[in-house]
């Protein structure tokens, strides 16, 4: 117990220190902006963003991971708060949380199973172009002293790790940070500060329950949004924890993250804030900069919360250039490079799997309508090749009067037709044997294919024997085939 907790928290003190700071920093104008977005008082996604990283710090499944207020969940909220205003938004907030919460226990993080490597590529990369793309409002109409800044910022993020002996002690996009705000108070130039993104909290976030009518009602109003929440929160988090555990080669529990996800979503519902759900970038700035461990994540939280209170003077200072030096570099090193060399080497379906993910993400800003997307993409593709891997062999009898069918692979519904296609039933042959042992039949599709065989056999005088099913695939057929009933004809040209 003792060693379990040492490791999963104090394995790593300094770094995750330093590496929380940064991601504090850097999650100040995010939540601001994604509050914007949802139509609410900066402070909701402030404090929405402290509460959910704290909760997640103890509560997740992935340590290192970094949870706050959302682009993607802001941008669900919009309607809800324009048409029945913040109470509802909480109320709404609280119920992604249950949600999220009954989602662990039915284990539905199992589900990322079956989200190929193609699909997460794809994330990944629309990701890191979103997160890019979010940063050219900030460089767009403004003076030099912005470019320079942010080009001065880059140069100290990617250089500053080449000094000797210091390089590595401290976190580079901390040193960005922190002289670039020296420099813009120094020389008093007009630029973009964190100041400037909207007002922050002086006081602590207090308990609050959602002034609404506890009616069906409000049921019926806050829960398409919740479903909504849920499953986008849920499936933004899965992914990044995917990736920080590629990232940092660690197992992660999806099923506890599913769990602590919603545990702190009701924990943001409860202090004013709004939904939210795992970050990439701030996770790959935490990893980045040294972070692994659940302190990481509490410092990032608590961190940011004493310093839109009680330093809010100084944080206010903060030149916007430098979050978005480090937001570029965040975007440039989460963009899997590899992925565009490996176009002309990988499968096309799998190229086509990878790109439809990152087309259909940029378009819509949905990550869940483009993860949906590329898996059912690619679910369509494999269902094709391995309909493909069927073969159906025959041989005559030594007199003539027999012929041996021999059916090899998977039958389901993208091959039945192939199967049915395989049997030559105009052939004058007494008896026909079809064996089996080297197939398996997989849906009822697969069992309808095998009685129209069988049947049209019949129909032409021929006896029919079947050999060889597998269990699995006897218990299917035995359920649901009509071949061997007295009514057969009948029922299959009636639908069955």
């Amino acid at each position: 117990m003792i060693r379990s907790l040492r490791q999963t928290w104090f394995s790593n003190i300094k770094n995750d220190a330093l590496a929380g700071l940064v991601v504090a920093m850097a999650l100040i104008p995010e939540a601001i902006a994604f509050s914007i977005i949802a139509g609410v008082d900066p402070k909701v996604g402030l404090y929405a963003a402290f509460c959910i990283a704290v909760i997640t710090a103890f509560a997740g499944g992935r340590p290192g991971m970094i949870s706050a207020a959302t682009g993607a969940m802001a941008l669900l909220m919009v309607t809800l708060v324009r048409e029945h205003g913040l109470e509802y938004l909480l109320a709404a907030t609280l119920l992604t949380g249950v949600l999220q919460i009954v989602a662990g226990y039915l284990r539905l993080g199992e589900l990322m199973r079956f989200v190929s490597r193609s699909v997460v590529t794809g994330f990944v990369n629309a990701l890191a172009i979103l997160i890019f793309m979010a940063q050219l409002p900030e460089l767009t109409g403004v003076t030099w002293h912005v470019y320079a800044m942010t080009a001065a910022g880059l140069g100290i993020i990617y250089l500053f790790p080449l000094l000797p002996k210091i390089g590595n002690t401290v976190p580079s996009p901390l040193v960005c940070i922190v002289v670039l705000t020296i420099v813009y108070m120094a020389s008093g130039m007009d630029i973009r500060t964190v100041g400037d993104m909207g007002e922050l909290p002086d006081t602590l976030p207090v308990f609050l329950w959602p002034d609404v009518p506890l009616t069906l009602e409000t049921l019926t109003i806050i829960f398409p949004y919740a479903i909504m929440m849920c499953v986008v929160g849920l499936l933004e988090s899965m992914m990044t924890a995917t990736i920080v555990d590629e990232l940092t080669d660690t197992p992660s529990d999806k099923n506890r993250e599913c769990k602590g996800q919603g545990i702190a979503n009701i924990g943001a519902g409860l202090v004013g804030g709004m939904a939210g759900c795992a970050m990439i970038g701030q996770s790959v700035i935490n990893i980045k900069s040294g972070g692994r461990s659940r302190l990481s994540t509490l410092i990032a939280g608590v961190g940011l919360l004493i310093l839109v209170v009680f330093l809010s003077d100084w944080v206010s200072q903060i030149p916007m250039a430098a979050l978005v030096a480090v937001m570029i570099m965040v975007s440039i090193g989460t963009f899997s490079w590899e992925s565009l060399r490996d176009l002309k080497k990988h499968p096309l379906s799998t190229n086509i799997v990878m790109l439809a993910t990152v087309a259909v993400v940029v378009a819509t800003h949905n990550l869940a309508i483009g993860v949906f997307v590329g898996v059912l993409l690619a679910s369509l593709f494999f269902a094709n090749k391995v309909g493909r891997v069927l073969y159906v062999g025959s041989e005559t009898s030594d007199d003539g009067r027999a012929r041996h069918y021999r059916v090899v692979g998977q039958v389901f519904f993208t091959s039945a037709d192939r199967f049915i296609d395989a049997f030559d039933f105009k052939e004058t042959v007494e008896r026909v044997r079809i064996d089996l042992s080297r197939a398996h039949f997989w849906d009822i599709t697969a069992v309808g294919a095998l009685d129209k065989v069988v049947i049209k056999f019949r129909r032409e005088g021929t006896e029919v024997e079947v050999i060889g099913l597998n269990e699995a695939s006897a218990t299917i057929v035995d359920r649901f085939a009509i071949h061997d009933k007295p009514d057969a004809v009948e029922q299959l040209m009636s639908g069955h």
